[in-house]
């Protein structure tokens, strides 16, 4: 028998002029090095009713037909799957750390974060896309507007190479995360080491204010250092680096990147809360809901552990 191969447009000529001069099926199939049965199928499926066999129709015919064969996606057929991504979707975890997690209790069983992506832009998990479920959604570029400035008694470049390489817990960055206009703010506070991500609401950005919400927010946690940028919010940061026994370092001016964990995990926190909204309407127990979505979300720096796990391991260490 001979292996089967697909008709190309020179052969559907060949076998249309063929066909023209009267020549049998068999005597085709000899000339053209195919099967008869081939010659019958080819004929059968690509005539039309009016024209009978062309080569052109015929190829269109082809054309359509191999567009519509093709296999089902797995998002179209594999229900565990599209169960566990969904239920992933729905803690935010992002198709890549969805694809490791799966890989993990799933390891003979291939799945790449692309196809994640891809189920999501063609609309093969009803009810999610990655507008609504995925982080970077219309993400916006970072701009830090000019501000007062205070004088910091220690620069980031001060801070000990022990905070630098996240040698230990208890070196934390902070920020404050305002809402629209008057509609109050939240303080948040990152660790380095185990991105272990912390926030408590506050009405202004008064510097006694966020002295007063620093003190109780980080007093039940070790604080061997804190980074801060230079807004006004932080004036008081010999009260608060005496009331928690630390030291205090600041970023230079316009440099958010000096305080990259803080940033990245705030940008995670506008996920949950974008610009303009309202933390007046906002509880601390609706907040922790959401700090507990980001403090168990696997990380890739924490070899796929979450914050939650490391810090708490660390402090079980220390202790």
């Amino acid at each position: 028998m001979k292996a089967y191969k697909h008709f190309t447009p020179e052969e559907r000529e060949c076998l249309c002029l063929l066909l023209r001069e009267g020549k049998s099926k068999a005597a085709i199939a000899e000339h053209l090095n195919k099967d008869r049965s081939s010659i019958y199928r080819e004929i059968k499926r690509n005539s039309t009713t009016r024209h009978g066999y062309l080569p052109l129709s015929a190829t269109s015919k082809y054309n359509q037909r191999r567009k519509r064969c093709r296999p089902k996606k797995r998002y179209e057929v594999d229900d565990a799957l599209i169960n566990y991504t969904k239920s992933c979707l729905d803690k935010y975890w992002s198709p890549e750390i969805i694809a490791v997690k799966w890989k993990q209790s799933h390891p003979n069983d291939k799945l790449s974060y692309c196809t994640i992506y891809r189920a999501l832009e063609r609309r093969l998990l009803k009810g999610y896309s990655g507008f609504t479920h995925l982080r970077r959604r219309n993400k916006q570029k970072y701009v830090r507007k000019d501000s007062a400035t205070i004088k910091p008694d220690n620069t980031i470049h001060m801070r000990p190479q022990i905070a630098n390489d996240r040698a230990r817990i208890g070196d934390w960055e902070g920020d404050t995360v305002r809402g629209g206009r008057g509609k109050g703010q939240v303080i948040t506070m990152a660790d380095r080491k185990s991105r272990y991500y912390m926030a408590i609401l506050t009405p202004d950005n008064k510097a006694a204010t966020v002295e007063k919400t620093l003190a109780s927010m980080m007093g039940s946690v070790p604080v061997e250092s804190l980074t801060f940028d230079n807004g006004p919010e932080f004036a008081r940061h010999r009260s608060i680096a005496t009331s928690l026994n630390t030291t205090i370092y600041f970023t230079d001016p316009s440099s958010p990147w000096q305080r990259g964990t803080n940033e990245n995990l705030n940008d995670v926190f506008r996920f949950f809360y974008p610009k303009g909204c309202d933390f007046t309407t906002v509880t601390q127990d609706e907040l922790n809901v959401v700090l507990e979505l980001i403090n168990t979300r696997p990380r890739k720096c924490l070899g796929w552990k979450t914050p939650k796990e490391v810090f708490f391991s660390e402090l079980l260490h220390l202790g």
